[in-house]
């Protein structure tokens, strides 16, 4: 479910970090341009492939995480397209009811999406700019089918970074916290320099030619992302440290990860 009339127009010879991602991650939803950027990003930070499959491993552990919980609707921000391993699959193979709502703004991730997920009831995606809550929950594919009365898992994953600090992303996530029942969780990843410092000032320059640069924070203002919510274990880690389950989760560092519980939720 989307409208194409809410979409940006697309310039495919202007880099975009949506698809760069997908490249990273092996995918083929992604242009020349995207390709010769990312190769770039790649050539001051050899190990980012590595670092995005381990924040791809988070996500999945964290899905599973919260249905474990009994949470099991998702509302998935800045969701990128959702190929194998993606929060559907996950959580629709750990509970077949399974509700997930994808939003995304940029346009070959939305049409992608909507090619893909084909009639899947369970799971939409909607066009829409993250930092219009409001506009996010009023929209048809989120409103007519997450139950807000219900928990919900909010998803942050690898995507607060594209906002700038104008845009406060604390305020952003606590107005959609504030929209949860109690017992939701919110999961976030976020890439940071405080590992490589150097390798990462490089990389964010390339960003800064692309359609939505990145903003690199440290582990203090990531955590900060999370404030009101009770941290479950093991807290704000590197991705690859978050419950790994496999060794091939342990891949390079350069995401902070954590998931917080919002409130609580007594299951009948």
């Amino acid at each position: 479910m989307s409208d194409a009339s809410e979409l940006p127009p697309l310039d495919p010879d202007v880099p975009n970090p949506a698809r760069m991602y997908d490249y990273y991650l092996g995918g083929s939803h992604n242009f020349a341009a995207d390709r010769a950027t990312a190769q770039q990003v790649e050539a001051n930070v050899p190990w980012v492939v590595a670092a995005v499959r381990a924040n791809r491993f988070f996500l999945g552990r964290a899905v599973r995480f919260c249905v474990d919980e009994g949470v099991d609707q998702f509302l998935d921000l800045g969701s990128g397209i959702p190929t194998v391993g993606h929060v559907h699959e996950v959580a629709q193979d750990a509970a077949p009811l399974a509700r997930v709502a994808y939003v995304d703004v940029e346009p070959v991730t939305v049409a992608s999406a909507t090619a893909i997920l084909g009639g899947d009831a369970r799971t939409t995606i909607t066009a829409a700019d993250m930092r219009d809550p409001d506009t996010v929950f009023d929209a048809p594919g989120v409103r007519d089918l997450l139950d807000l009365s219900r928990p919900v898992a909010l998803l942050t994953v690898a995507v607060l970074h594209y906002l700038s600090d104008d845009d406060d992303p604390v305020a952003l996530v606590e107005r959609y916290r504030r929209r949860l029942a109690p017992g939701s969780m919110h999961v976030l990843s976020h890439v940071t320099g405080d590992h490589d410092p150097d390798p990462i000032a490089a990389a964010e320059r390339v960003y800064r030619g692309t359609a939505t640069p990145l903003t690199f924070r440290t582990r203090q203002r990531i955590e900060a992302m999370l404030a009101g919510t009770e941290l479950v274990v093991p807290g704000m880690v590197d991705a690859s440290q978050w419950r790994p389950q496999d060794p091939a989760d342990a891949q390079h560092r350069g995401f902070w990860a954590g998931v917080g519980r919002i409130g609580q939720y007594r299951r009948l």
